[in-house]
């Protein structure tokens, strides 16, 4: 494999490395064969280590009373509007399609939190919305 020379207090040692299997190589000193094992230090690893924040519990359904205000449905992330599943006027029920919104070249489907009355629809198909920037409101 590899040819080494060493000079150790004046005596000349010709080596020659033979093989290397995992911590275990064979040498050959001055045409005398020698099994040796290598020790090895651990070298600490250069990749970080990443720890995940913890899950947080879901928000709990809100309660409309007739007569508040109107709830606004917010773009979770920053995106494109893909396409509309509801219009202005429609009663929707409780994870019934809102609308799909691109992000990070994925395509996201936003569901209602409730049963409720759209009333209003603030952007358009095609364009382009801000984390929590009011896409709709819902009676």
């Amino acid at each position: 494999m590899k040819n080494f020379k060493f000079s150790i207090k004046g005596k000349k040692y010709d080596v020659n490395i033979l093989s290397l299997d995992g911590n275990v190589a064979k040498l050959k000193v001055n045409d005398e064969d020698f099994t040796v094992e290598i020790e090895r230090s651990k070298k600490p690893g250069k990749t970080p280590i990443v720890v995940r924040s913890g899950v947080k519990d879901p928000q709990k359904e809100i309660e409309k009373k007739s007569g508040g205000p109107k709830t606004e449905i917010k773009s979770p992330l920053p995106g494109i509007v893909v396409r509309f599943y509801v219009k202005q006027g429609e009663t929707v029920i409780k994870n019934q399609k809102l609308f799909s919104l691109e992000a990070m070249k994925m395509e996201n489907e936003i569901k209602a939190e409730r049963d409720g009355v759209i009333s209003g629809i603030k952007v358009a198909e095609g364009q382009t919305v801000l984390q929590d920037e009011v896409i709709m409101e819902m009676d």
